[in-house]
């Protein structure tokens, strides 16, 4: 199940679709849960401070999991959260929908709690590689992810 928490109004159905395209690319369980959390800047800002030591706000964070629920048995593979006004800026840049731009930010999260990353460039065209194909899969295949 895919969990998702919003302040503002946005449709929850690309989200879990998103999510769920990056888990059949990677023939994870479909009923694997995580979470989706829409968020502004300062959230992340926080987040990114405590978690990765950096003074700044960013996109996307992903913490990655491993539990299993006892009584269901499903996987809880983590937490994606999202900053809205930084995708809104970013959509914006690119000239695409901020709905287009959240769902490949919703990509990129789930392809980090699966374990992909993109310290290396060889992680790095890994994921991208990953990405492309699921982004086309969802019709986007136009987006790409901006370097951080």
């Amino acid at each position: 199940m895919i969990h998702v928490e919003t302040e503002s109004p946005f449709p929850q159905n690309l989200l879990e679709e998103a999510a769920r395209a990056v888990l059949e690319h990677e023939s994870e369980p479909l009923d694997a849960e995580l979470s989706i959390i829409l968020a502004d800047d300062a959230r992340l800002h926080e987040l990114n401070l405590n978690y990765l030591g950096v003074d700044s706000p960013t996109d996307v964070l992903s913490f990655p999991a491993s539990e299993t629920d006892p009584e269901t048995g499903a996987r809880y593979i983590g937490d994606i959260l999202i900053s809205v006004p930084r995708a809104r800026a970013q959509a914006e840049a690119a000239g695409h929908a901020v709905e287009a731009e959240v769902q490949l930010l919703v990509v990129h999260g789930v392809l980090h709690l699966l374990g992909y990353d993109h310290a290396r460039a060889q992680e790095k065209a890994r994921m991208w590689k990953a990405q492309a194909v699921i982004l086309e899969r969802l019709g986007l295949s136009h987006l790409q992810i901006r370097e951080e």
